[in-house]
């Protein structure tokens, strides 16, 4: 029986199981199961410590329901500071304040998401249907997440059951017969909870715009080799024997597979598009592990700590042919790729009263990747490809926080960490000062400064075709500054300006065609934030980002490539007592520029089409609650647009499911 039958039967019999529990109660909407929160890296609260000082973002569970989200990416997509960009890869990729996905730490419950092999991850393989809670933060973060966030950090805390019982079963359809199907149980008895989701997609193919213009690559109508399945399941499982210990665990399985479009210009004469490739993930197998606990030692002294392991398995090949039926040609291959992260993690916490709280953090990570496979080296004549390299990162980082004042919060932290890998060993540090202060009962002002580094992953170590052994580490020097501010008829402002230089980043050198610490960039911008519900049953949000980047490494370049200077969000949704729910949100994005190919001279530049995408989903609830019924469409009005110079992006989608719970 094959993964996806087995998903199925999952799904149905969390389906068939719900009719035979008892103790159920209703929810609603709005409720959720608990925050799962024994593996999260814990920095203080929001309104205090560490996160008091930071510019972070939080989306709920029902952020993610009202917006219709299905995977990470959609989650996130409005906040300020965030870019979703998809290209050559065929993966959305989540850049923050400009710097891009690899500089960017992702955790589930503490476990690293990101890839061993480049530090990347695909935002499309994490559904949204276990997530309690999405905790962004951009620029200067917690020395305690350890190294490699030189934009920032993304950490999603997943739902816990809680007392009784509660279920949910959905299915939704679209355009050119795609689904999703989502089942969920959860619970609490005495000393034990359990939370267990299970999920299943598929997308044929994606539409293009009707205002999309057919090339020799890509004629009108869907993308060609879009198509994406994914099945997930997800538990996690705690056990409280007293009120000092908590023990949990937590596991995840994925699989699937997807095309990865090619560019839709094949054109040599053309100095922005690179020749287009013919490239399929024909089989991705994923799991993690994460056993987990939290102990209260004495009433001012706790510790947590957890061990993991994150295991990805993917055939990766490269066809010669846009049919995807042929190997012949130089440049294809097929691969067989594993990657693997293992580690475990310490954080001893001491709360010294009116003196402040001292947390420590030890963590000891290895990263691992194995590449099987052949590739043509000229037509009809392979050589093997043959990869196992490794390397370990150990962590150690120290923050206080101190009160010395009533509305006056202090923060210092310092990380130090250390790469061995076979060739060579490396270590650096990070540092990091933050301060706020409440000089009215509605009016926070704060700062912060953080020196962050990264080490070279993996693939820009030993990649067969650029890798470089001798690469040291990336740096980044991030300040920031900002107010949050109240405001009548429960409404809030926020206003953040930052500015981050970053040098020794890792790019291809055109020239050697090796990696290389040849860039340096500066960004600098402004993130203005509003929410109010003036109205009880209303909420409106709305934000605006300006970037300036600067890429200072390459001559003839002034601006980052594909890094919008301006970016506007609109969304909103009204809650009717009947229980229809309307939900509409807009994007905008604007001023973002492309170079020439890394092999053409002089460097010329030119600027991608700026756009703008309306969403909008109507739902209405029926039997207390029970039962919801929805529809909606993404890229309501079929803009064509493009987030990379030759990969048009979806048009319009129209959706539509039904929900129910227990």
């Amino acid at each position: 029986m094959n993964q996806k039958v087995l998903l199925c039967a999952s799904s149905a019999l969390f389906c068939g199981l719900f009719p035979l529990c008892g103790e159920v109660f209703a929810a609603e909407p709005e409720d959720r199961p608990g925050n799962y929160t024994l593996g999260e890296v814990v920095v203080s609260g929001a309104n205090d410590g560490v996160q008091a000082t930071q510019t972070m973002y939080t989306v709920t569970a029902q952020d993610i329901q009202s917006r219709g989200a299905r995977t990470l990416d959609q989650a996130i997509a409005l906040l300020p500071g965030v870019n979703i960009r998809t290209g050559a890869e065929g993966v959305p990729r989540i850049d923050i304040r400009g710097f891009r996905t690899r500089h960017v730490v992702l955790l589930l419950d503490g476990i690293p998401v990101n890839s061993a092999f480049d530090q990347q991850f695909d935002p499309t393989i994490i559904p949204t249907e276990n997530i309690a809670e999405i905790k962004l933060t951009e620029g200067a973060s917690s020395v305690l997440y350890g190294q490699g966030g030189l934009g920032g950090v993304i950490n999603i805390i997943t739902k816990k059951g809680t007392n009784g019982l509660q279920g949910m079963v959905s299915a939704e359809t679209g355009d050119h017969e795609a689904y999703l199907t989502r089942a969920s149980i959860s619970g609490a008895r005495d000393k034990f909870d359990y939370f267990i989701s299970s999920s299943s997609s598929n997308i044929n193919a994606f539409p293009l715009s009707n205002d999309f213009r057919p090339t020799s690559e890509q004629g009108t109508g869907y993308r060609r080799n879009s198509d994406r399945e994914r099945n997930n399941v997800f538990g996690n499982a705690g056990f409280t024997p007293n009120k000092d210990l908590t023990i949990g665990l937590t596991f995840t399985y994925s699989q699937g597979q997807f095309g990865k479009p090619a560019s839709a210009i094949n054109d040599p004469f053309d100095p922005f598009a690179a020749p287009p490739k013919y490239e399929r993930i024909d089989d991705f197998e994923g799991y993690s592990v994460q056993l987990a606990t939290d102990y209260a030692i004495t009433d001012k002294l706790s510790i947590r700590g957890w061990v993991f392991i994150n295991q990805l398995d993917q055939h990766d090949n490269m066809y010669d042919n846009g049919n995807l039926n042929s190997f012949n040609l130089t440049g294809s291959f097929r691969e067989q790729v594993s990657t693997s992260v293992k580690g475990i993690s310490l954080q001893p916490k001491y709360d010294m009263g009116d003196m402040g709280k001292v947390t420590l953090s030890l963590a000891a990570e290895g990263d691992g990747w194995e590449n099987n496979g052949v590739t043509a080296t000229i037509p009809n004549t392979f050589s093997p490809l043959n990869a196992n390299k490794s390397l370990a990162i150990y962590s150690t980082g120290l923050e206080y926080e101190l009160a010395p004042l009533p509305g006056l919060g202090l923060v210092a932290g310092y990380g130090h960490y250390w790469q061995t890998r076979d060739e060579m060993s490396a270590d650096d540090y990070s540092v990091l000062a933050g301060v706020f202060y409440d000089i009215f009962a509605d009016t926070r002002l704060k700062a912060s400064f953080k020196r962050s580094v990264r080490f070279p992953s993996l693939s820009d170590l030993y990649d067969l075709s650029q890798g470089n052994p001798n690469l040291v580490t990336e740096r980044s020097y991030s300040y920031e500054g900002g107010v949050e501010q109240k405001l009548p008829w429960n409404s809030d402002v926020s206003l953040t300006g930052f500015y981050t230089t970053a040098n020794n980043l890792i790019k291809n050198d055109p020239i050697t065609g090796r990696n290389t610490n040849l860039s340096e960039v500066r960004f600098k911008g402004v993130e203005l934030a509003a929410t109010t519900q003036f109205v009880k049953r209303l909420l409106l949000r709305a934000a605006y980002t300006y970037l300036d980047s600067r890429d200072l490494s390459r001559p003839g370049r002034d601006q980052q490539q594909y890094t919008p200077g301006d970016k506007v969000t609109l969304e909103g949704k009204y809650d009717f007592e009947s229980g229809f729910s309307p939900y509409a949100s807009l994007l905008y994005v604007g001023n973002q520029y492309f170079y020439t190919k890394n092999n053409v001279t002089p460097v010329q530049k030119a600027k991608l089409n700026d756009y703008t995408i309306v969403n909008l989903k109507l739902s209405q609830r029926f039997l207390d609650n029970r039962v919801t019924i929805y529809v909606g469409a993404d890229n309501l009005f079929d803009a064509n647009y493009e987030t990379s110079y030759g990969f048009p992006q979806a048009g319009r989608f129209i959706y539509g499911g039904v929900e129910f719970r227990l």
